[in-house]
């Protein structure tokens, strides 16, 4: 199987994205983000009824039940959200609600436990990003949008266009940005921490890259040689579909 991860998510930085994953095939079973997949008729939803009550509840709520912004203002989120989009390359629907799953652990207060000694809590290090990814859209001439309660017009991030975003966000992901009193790589590194692991809690991340969801309490081991496997592999699981379109040359619509 193909071991190309170029088209996911990683802490290195976004990839270019214009127009439809690279390779990729039309998701036909489910949904994944942004409508494409490695396994186009895998669907981990399709394991629920495997699932205990418990783990069901849990991992269809991450679908079902999308938190409201509670922690960031109204100009916070545009910033992030257009943060999270860009660096996770989202940028048509579906998409994984990814600031709305960290606005909600900062909101309950939900954090790991420990914070780098010249770091500000993880709540206000994504609200000092907010604010200088504007500013660093102002300086590279975003246009000026009106944001916020106060109706007041202003060049951010999320008004900037997408090659401005790009670059922005290149530049953080490579520390070249100078944000005095911020330390620009471990703020990438605890706002990404927050994003991957929201991304891919969510049941559409799993379609995409073929996980089967949660192990408890039916298992996913092989156990052995004549015995059954707690987990079968589904048939489409035996062809990598990026291989496959790409050997046809053929377009997986």
């Amino acid at each position: 199987m193909s071991g190309s991860t170029g088209h996911l998510p990683h802490k290195g930085g976004p990839e270019p994205h214009e127009g439809r994953p690279p390779g990729l095939p039309r998701q036909r079973r489910g949904t994944t983000p942004q409508g494409y997949g490695r396994y186009p008729d895998f669907d981990v939803l399709e394991q629920a009824d495997h699932w205990d009550e418990a783990t069901r509840r849990v991992v269809l709520g991450r679908v079902e039940n999308l938190p409201p912004i509670r922690f960031f203002d109204e100009a916070e989120a545009a910033t992030l959200g257009a943060f999270c989009d860009t660096v996770l390359a989202q940028d048509r629907e579906p998409r994984i609600p990814v600031l709305a799953m960290v606005d909600a652990k900062l909101h309950a207060h939900q954090l790991d436990g420990y914070r780098h000694v010249d770091m500000p809590d993880d709540g206000q290090a994504w609200r000092q990003v907010a604010r200088r990814l504007d500013a660093e859209a102002a300086r590279r001439g975003a246009a000026r949008t009106t944001t916020g309660a106060d109706g007041l017009a202003a060049a951010t991030f999320a008004a900037a266009g997408q090659d401005t975003r790009d670059a922005i966000v290149g530049a953080f992901a490579a520390g070249e940005l100078e944000w005095e009193g911020l330390p620009v790589t471990k703020a990438w590194s605890v706002v990404m921490r927050m994003v991957l692991a929201a991304f891919y809690s969510h049941p559409w991340a799993w379609s995409e890259i073929g996980f089967g969801g949660p192990a408890y309490p039916r298992g996913l081991a092989r156990l052995g040689a004549g015995e059954r496997e707690h987990w079968e592999r589904p048939p489409e699981f035996e062809v990598d579909p990026v291989e496959d379109v790409r050997a046809r040359r053929v377009e997986g619509e």
